[in-house]
């Protein structure tokens, strides 16, 4: 099952990308948060904690305190970036203006850097 949230993970990725690329700044947004919130859902099957829900924000939660602060699996830097990243999807998502390209860069950086780091660390041999 981890490996099914992976392989979203690095489609989304993709996918958010090729929206960036093509001027459709909300739907990279869109596409850039969902492949770090799949990337979340794998690193904590991935480390034995099943989330109670794939819900946005029990997933956000738990991968924080799971797997930064308990674990120290991953930096404490992190620790707000899905949370940041689920902010500016919601004002794609929901806002009458949408975000335009500088956002829509700076969400796909950030997401991009959240999915390497995690995928990193959950495919190590």
């Amino acid at each position: 099952m981890k490996e099914s949230f992976i392989a979203r993970a690095k489609e989304n990725i993709l996918d958010a990308e090729i929206a960036f690329n093509g001027g459709r700044y909300n739907a990279c947004a869109n596409r850039a948060y969902y492949a770090a919130f799949h990337a979340a859902i794998a690193a904590l099957k991935h480390f034995g904690h099943t989330p109670p829900s794939i819900d946005h924000s029990p997933v956000s939660g738990n991968f924080s305190k799971y797997l930064i602060h308990e674990r120290k699996v991953f930096p404490s830097t992190i620790t707000n970036e899905l949370k940041e990243i689920m902010k500016i999807r919601g004002k794609a998502d929901y806002s009458e203006t949408g975000i335009g390209k500088q956002l829509a860069a700076a969400q796909l950086k950030r997401a991009t850097i959240f999915v390497h780091l995690v995928l990193q660390k959950i495919e190590e041999p």
